[in-house]
């Protein structure tokens, strides 16, 4: 019996659930996102370029698109890790998407010269979008 409880992490070790492919549970930084600088972020005409496609509850900013979902209640729909892995690189979920991968560099087509090898966002970046999209229930 001694042996039998012994072994039991190694078990249930073995039978967790694996990570789920819809998201990145890990966050990309030691360092906790902060929301201001998120919301910043998306509502950047120059850094995230986000309100292009998606409308945001940012009214001071006019001209949003509607091609995309709705940013508001994005924290009451997906979770910080489901949230990362779509700013990161949405083509895990979706290869057809028109969302670009804001943190990825590998398979991508047409990009200018000034972007090549470089990522849209910084690690820090995204886990400050993802903290801001979190704050939006």
């Amino acid at each position: 019996m001694g042996s039998l409880v012994a072994m039991l992490p190694v078990v249930v070790a073995a039978c967790a659930a694996p990570p789920p492919r819809d998201a990145m549970p890990q966050p990309l930084t030691a360092v906790p996102g902060d929301a201001a600088r998120g919301r910043a972020i998306v509502a950047s005409r120059q850094a995230g370029l986000c309100l292009l496609c998606h409308p945001a509850p940012i009214p001071e900013e006019r001209f949003q698109g509607n091609l995309a979902p709705d940013l508001a209640g994005a924290g009451a729909r997906w979770s910080a890790a489901r949230l990362r892995l779509r700013i990161v690189d949405a083509r895990v979920l979706n290869p057809q998407t028109i969302m670009p991968p804001y943190h990825a560099t590998d398979g991508l087509q047409r990009v200018g010269p000034a972007w090549q090898g470089r990522a849209v966002l910084d690690a820090q970046q995204v886990e400050d979008v993802v903290a801001w999209l979190v704050t939006l229930q």
